[in-house]
This record gives structure tokens, C-alpha cells and sequence, in this order.
């Protein structure tokens, strides 16, 4: 599944296919030097911007720290760790399902800074032919058991041109408590594909690990007791080799879309 090049964009009208490698190094090290507009319909405050480097200008998703919305179930302040995150979890598996995501300084402070994926937005979950994608959709629901993620709504996965699915939108996930609310559970209970069990226990080894990188930059954005619900969800999946089910509590986000 690796990525050579990214759907992103140059401007609003101007759609770029682009080196992913030169794309990588636009978000983490360029310059963000004007803000877009602010995306409306986001519980925290998330704005589109141009980020520039050696003349190459391209558009992200960047979500400060200071923007965010205090919640009961998770500790202030974190929700932009937590895109950074799944970003590095998504990178360790090999899998590219998470855009290139960088926890960084921005024009309202430290945030979390992502690639902007270009995309048709009247294209969603609940639009996808689920047997065509059959692949990349057990990939996401796989992902989003493994990083708890409690907002996998319908509209938080993206196509884009090449017909590679992408997820957004990872702020609520790594909670150490059982959060698990998808619209993903076409595959619950069923046995895990061998090549992504494969990757599980690949990672189970790196996060057994704690002179790993990966280890050691997701324990510098989580918790120790977010670190070790990971391991253990992850050593859970590889060991049962089935998908999860539904739990008795809430298991949908809400709105789906």
C-alpha cells in the first residue's frame, strides 16, 4: 500500500497530484503563511491553509490547540496529538490511510497540520461500491479498532482520484476506555485477511519494543495508560484473528455522515 504520489491542492481551484515525498516535506517543515477560511461545521475550530516550501504551495487542514472544545472523556488539549497519532499508526502499519499529519507551530499556535486531500465531497462511506473497496474498507475498520477511534463517521472517509481511500478526522481516538463507535461493522466477527494480521503482529513487536520510534513518538503524544490499552488492543486483535463486534454501548457516531 505505499503512497507515491497524493491528491492534494495548490489553491481552492487548483487541484495537484503530487510526489508524496515532496508532499511530506512541505507539511512538516514549510511555512504556513495564510489561512483559507475556517472549515464550519467542525465541533473545534479548524481552519484551511496554504503551507509553502522552496516555491512549492500546497493546502492543509490545521486544527490548533487553542481551538479546541473541552470534553468529559478526554483531556484537554490533546485532540491534535491524537491526529498526529493515528497519522504515525497508519505510517508503522504500511497501510497510508491516514494523510500526512504533523504536530506543529501554526499561525494560532501548536496544532495538528494535515494534508489536504483532494476529493469529491458527495462521496462517502455510505456512497462507496463496499465489494470494490472491499480491501481498503477491512484496512480502515481494522485501524479504527486499533486506535479507538470513537467518530468513524460516514463522511470521514474520502476517495480520491486514484481510487485510494483515505480516513480524517482522528481527533477522538487513543482513549485508554473503550470507545469503538464506527459505521464500519460489515465485517464483525469475521476472520481477520492474513496480510493484515501479518502487519498486527508487526506492530505488536514495535510497540513491545521501547527504543522503537514509533514507540517513542506516540509515548511522547499519549498517556502511559493510552499506550498500554494500544498494546493491548493490538496483541487482542492479532490473538482472536477476528473483527470486533459491536460493544453494548454506544457503537455508531452520531450524525452517521
Amino acid at each position: 500500500m505505499k503512497v507515491t504520489h497524493v491528491h492534494t491542492a495548490r489553491a481552492l481551484d487548483e487541484p495537484a497530484r503530487v510526489p508524496f515525498d515532496e508532499a511530506l516535506q512541505v507539511m512538516e517543515k514549510g511555512a504556513m503563511d495564510d489561512e483559507v477560511g475556517l472549515m464550519r461545521w467542525g465541533s473545534n475550530y479548524t481552519f484551511l491553509v496554504n503551507i509553502e516550501l522552496d516555491g512549492l504551495r500546497l493546502m492543509a487542514i490545521y486544527k490548533p490547540r487553542m481551538g479546541e472544545r473541552p470534553l468529559w472523556d478526554f483531556p484537554d488539549g490533546t485532540l491534535c496529538n491524537r491526529e498526529t497519532a493515528a497519522y504515525l499508526t497508519s505510517k508503522a502499519l504500511g497501510w497510508g490511510l491516514a494523510p500526512p499529519t504533523f504536530l506543529r507551530d501554526g499561525t494560532r499556535g501548536i496544532g495538528s497540520v494535515q494534508l489536504f486531500i483532494d476529493h469529491n465531497p458527495e462521496e462517502h462511506y455510505f456512497t462507496f461500491d463496499r465489494h470494490r473497496f472491499k480491501p481498503q474498507l477491512e484496512r480502515m475498520a481494522i485501524f479504527d479498532a486499533i486506535i479507538n477511534n470513537a467518530d468513524r463517521k460516514g463522511g470521514h472517509c474520502l476517495l480520491d482520484d486514484d481510487e485510494r481511500l483515505w480516513g480524517i478526522d482522528h481527533g477522538l481516538t487513543f482513549n485508554a476506555s473503550e470507545k469503538l463507535r464506527t459505521v464500519i461493522w460489515d465485517y464483525a466477527g469475521m476472520p481477520i485477511p492474513p496480510d493484515i494480521m501479518a502487519d498486527l503482529r508487526l506492530l505488536c513487536g514495535r510497540l513491545n519494543d521501547a527504543g522503537d520510534a514509533y514507540t517513542r513518538a506516540m509515548a511522547a503524544l499519549l498517556s502511559r495508560a493510552e499506550m498500554r490499552m494500544l498494546g493491548w488492543r493490538v496483541e487482542r486483535l492479532a490473538e482472536l484473528g477476528v473483527f470486533p463486534r459491536p460493544g453494548p454501548g454506544p457503537n455508531r457516531p452520531w450524525p452517521a455522515v
